[in-house]
């Protein structure tokens, strides 16, 4: 998988590149505006990390060059923490997520991947692993063929974790991605151990493998390993 990094602080970008080669992708990094667009209408990606605030231009420009191209790859905006404005003007011209600075890079790998396997799972009706079957269009899922009610968020944690299975996700990220700018105002991640711990007793009681692991003090991760 071949990722392009539009960022201009050095020693951010040179971080993201080395993290991001280590876990198996294809690297090539720029750090302004002018490179940047360039870049994107030369070659093709599978995704672009851009940040905000670029020198020479803004990277919500590249994101509208990108919509504008049809391109194919997906797109995560990166900018100052708080920035709702830039986050929601992002999101508005297409791109598929959004990262406030500071990041973890676990993070940002985490979304990647979510966003290559949601690409990947496009056009399937059914995504399936093991005994579960997620119904895309319809929000609903099976266990060994067995319906399961899920809530809205309970639904999407399960979408989120098989986009990421066998991958650490911190509970910074799982907040992040699920409830957006709402859990912003809450002081602790109680309430995701609350939905987890919802979906996975759903899950047990359907007979179904408990694949979700809590790793202490990290997050969770979702394996059959």
């Amino acid at each position: 998988m071949k990722i392009l990094i539009i960022e201009d602080e050095k020693a951010l970008q040179e971080s993201i590149v080395k993290y991001l080669e280590h876990q198996g992708f294809v690297c090539e990094a720029v750090s302004d505006f002018l490179s940047g667009k360039a870049k994107v209408a030369e070659f093709v990606y599978d995704c672009i990390v851009v940040d905000i605030g670029l020198p020479y231009g803004s990277g919500l420009d590249i994101v509208k060059e990108l919509k504008y191209m049809e391109s194919k790859a997906g797109i995560i905006i990166i900018s100052a923490k708080n920035a709702l404005e830039d986050k929601l003007n992002g999101l508005d011209l297409g791109a598929d997520d959004y990262l406030a600075k500071p990041f973890y890079l676990s993070e940002l790998t985490a979304r990647i991947n979510a966003i290559l396997r949601r690409r990947k799972f496009e056009g399937s009706k059914v995504i399936q692993f093991n005994e579960i079957k997620l119904e895309a269009e319809g929000q609903w899922i099976t266990v060994s063929g067995k319906r399961i009610d899920l809530t809205d968020k309970e639904y999407k944690l399960l979408e989120y974790f098989i986009a990421n299975q066998h991958r650490l996700l911190t509970k910074t990220a799982i907040a992040e991605h699920i409830w957006g700018d709402e859990y912003v105002h809450v002081s602790n991640y109680d309430f995701i151990y609350t939905h987890i711990k919802n979906l996975r007793k759903k899950l047990i009681d359907a007979r179904c493998e408990d694949y979700i692991k809590t790793v202490y003090n990290a997050g969770y991760r979702f394996t059959d390993r």
